[in-house]
């Protein structure tokens, strides 16, 4: 039997899409939520089979550039953690960390892509531009990773091999956040690793990071409270304009990072973390089921998420009319 995630079986309804007032879909997955103090307060569904974290990974991944020699603060930092949209200010972000490593783009082992923000899009095609590494989502995080290798004399060929020295020193801070061990690692859609772990050991890796105190004595934590002041510091560079983690940041001062294949974690202001996963892959409701799980756990208020749905482009539209919604129903 092929190993995997959790089954059908082992999932609960996360969310609908409503059209008309006829429930047309339905999303299930797994969810749980974390206490400040780090304990299980909800969980839904399974949360200790394996998942792919797919892009929650990535802030594992810039703690490890940042505890590796590398001094990556603010926006620096934010596009080391991003999935961005590919604006002309995120490329320049992009651009500045290569110049740093004194590296061109060719350099980058993501591969090549268009800008996913539909105004630099069209820009690039007016431009007679064509697709392009630094425009992928994740070509912040391949260029800080290649800023740790020049600054450690590692070799930039094969920066993405799993037995690489980045690529384990990305590993030991995913197990030592997480206190878990990896069940499988498998290559991500922009070639890197990525470790399967569970819901329960991926909030709580989540939560040491987004929790950590600048004084810590451990520069692992030290660094992951950089990481995550930038990112609240930053929503724009994480996302990009009308991006879900982008609205989130900035409308509740909330962590936030999307996976693709149904993935999001979260913490409130407060610490409270959430990490979920839906099933069928679609990432279309993660943000507001977060949103709706810390909201219910009393850590964000109930009427500014109400508020923050509406800027989630959720509508379900019937020609030009909104006749429905996507919404959670945890």
């Amino acid at each position: 039997m092929v190993p995997g995630t959790f089954s059908v079986s082992d999932a609960v309804e996360l969310a609908v899409v409503e059209r008309g007032g006829f429930i047309e879909s339905r999303h299930a997955g797994s969810a749980v939520v974390l206490s400040p103090e780090g304990e299980v307060v909800r969980a839904l569904g399974d949360i200790r089979t394996p998942v792919f974290p797919r892009s929650c990974l990535k802030p594992f991944q810039a703690v490890a550039v940042m505890t590796s020699g590398v001094t990556l603060r603010g926006e620096d930092a934010a596009i080391a953690t991003a999935s961005h949209s590919g604006t002309a200010a995120h490329v320049a972000l992009v651009r500045g960390l290569l110049d740093r490593a004194a590296l061109p783009v060719s350099a980058l082992g993501c591969p090549p892509a268009s800008p996913s923000d539909h105004v630099a899009r069209d820009d690039l095609i007016r431009n007679g531009g064509a697709r392009e590494r630094i425009y992928m989502n994740c070509s912040g995080k391949h260029a800080a990773m290649l800023l740790s290798c020049v600054a450690n004399d590692w070799p930039l060929d094969g920066y993405l091999d799993p037995e690489h020295p980045l690529q384990k020193r990305v590993l030991d801070v995913v197990e030592r956040l997480t206190g878990e061990r990896p069940a499988a690692t498998a290559v991500d859609g922009c070639g890197a690793p990525v470790h399967a772990i569970s819901l329960g050991a991926l909030a709580r890796g989540i939560q040491k990071i987004t929790t950590a105190a600048s004084s810590s004595p451990f520069a692992l934590f030290r660094e992951a409270a950089a990481l995550t002041e930038a990112v609240r510091e930053n929503p724009w560079a994480v996302g990009g304009p009308g991006q879900p983690d982008t609205i989130a940041i900035e409308r509740l001062g909330v962590f936030a990072k999307v996976g693709a294949e149904g993935v999001m974690v979260m913490t409130a202001p407060d610490g409270t973390t959430t990490a979920l996963k839906v099933l069928d892959g679609s990432s279309r409701a993660t943000t507001i089921i977060a949103l709706r799980l810390l909201a219910d756990a009393g850590s964000i208020e109930d009427a500014v998420v109400e508020a923050v749905q509406t800027e989630l482009d959720l509508w379900v539209m019937g020609g030009e009319r909104r006749v429905g919604t996507v919404r959670a129903t945890v």
